[in-house]
């Protein structure tokens, strides 16, 4: 007869199974004071008679924070991210190359009627690549001046390339169930009938989280994205609020009364975090880009805390 083995007879056996279960849940998931960041940005919405969409995601700890985050927006130039991701994942099917050229054109369809229509030096940040109308450009140093200037030109040549509602259909394969990427830039036919590009803070948040963790597209194609978030132009905003130790990759969006960015924070020594600001109107530029770069502070400053 097989006899009982030493360990299970004894009475302190049930307890010892319970703390290896235990040691092995999960921890709780520390939280940030949600309560405290409402009201600070509550605050700004009164005090600024504004529109405030906030998302953050912590990759490190799975900490989040929501506010505002299912409001629809004008998605300005936050929709430029992507059309990016799209791209890169048509250069991984063999559709395009990164380093093919395509010609420099000033002219485009609108969605309304395909009639022709112009972009607007004058209107764009991206002024230096009118100067290559009629020449050949590589599609990735268009990526490039889509993402880092903002440049309406390159992204028109980009949307025209991969369709917007190829772009859109993406963005639903990660998990961005909102977000509505229908045309290029100045279709101003499509803006008078409000046929516009819009998106909400939560969906913003999933696109760079993606970004971030390497399933928007291969880890190599990932690494390049971030890279070129990281050469942007325009940081005024999120990466304002930050200690310069912190590094920031962002895609800023203005148009009137419209100021936005999208952000992968990494701050020293641990994995980052996601934070999106969508506002909508502060008729200020500079007052917008200081009201995100607030939230941006308070947002870190709380999970710094959290994480001490």
């Amino acid at each position: 007869m097989r006899k009982t083995p030493f360990f299970l007879k004894t009475p302190f056996f049930p307890i010892l199974i319970l703390l290896i279960i235990l040691s092995c849940e999960k921890k709780p998931v520390p939280s940030l004071r949600s309560e405290f960041l409402n009201k600070q940005i509550s605050h700004l919405v009164d005090s600024l008679n504004a529109e405030i969409a906030v998302a953050f995601h912590d990759i490190e700890t799975g900490q989040e924070f929501y506010y505002n985050e299912k409001s629809m927006l004008h998605a300005a130039s936050t929709m430029k991210v992507p059309v990016m991701i799209e791209i890169f994942r048509m250069a991984e099917r063999g559709e395009v190359q990164l380093d093919e050229k395509i010609e420099v054109k000033n002219s485009f369809y609108s969605i309304v009627d395909s009639s022709i229509f112009s972009l607007d030096i004058n209107e764009d940040g991206g002024e230096a690549l009118y100067d290559s109308t009629g020449k050949q450009v590589a599609i990735r140093d268009l990526i490039y001046d889509m993402i880092t200037r903002s440049s309406n030109l390159a992204t028109n040549l980009l949307i025209a390339l991969a369709d917007a509602k190829n772009v859109t259909a993406t963005m639903r394969k990660f998990g961005a169930e909102n977000i509505q990427v229908l045309r290029g830039v100045e279709d101003i036919k499509a803006f008078r009938k409000g046929w516009s590009n819009y998106t909400d803070a939560y969906d913003m948040a999933v696109i760079m989280r993606a970004i971030a963790t390497s399933t928007a597209a291969s880890e190599e194609s990932c690494k390049e994205m971030i890279d070129i978030l990281g050469a942007q132009f325009y940081r005024k905003k999120i990466p304002a609020g930050l200690p310069d130790s912190v590094h920031v990759v962002n895609k800023t969006g203005s148009i009137t009364a419209i100021s936005h960015d999208c952000a992968i924070v990494y701050p020293p020594q641990r994995k980052p975090y996601v934070l999106v600001v969508l506002t909508k109107g502060i008729a200020e530029p500079a007052v917008a880009e200081n009201a995100i770069a607030a939230i941006s502070k308070s947002i870190y400053n709380e999970l710094m805390q959290n994480s001490n």
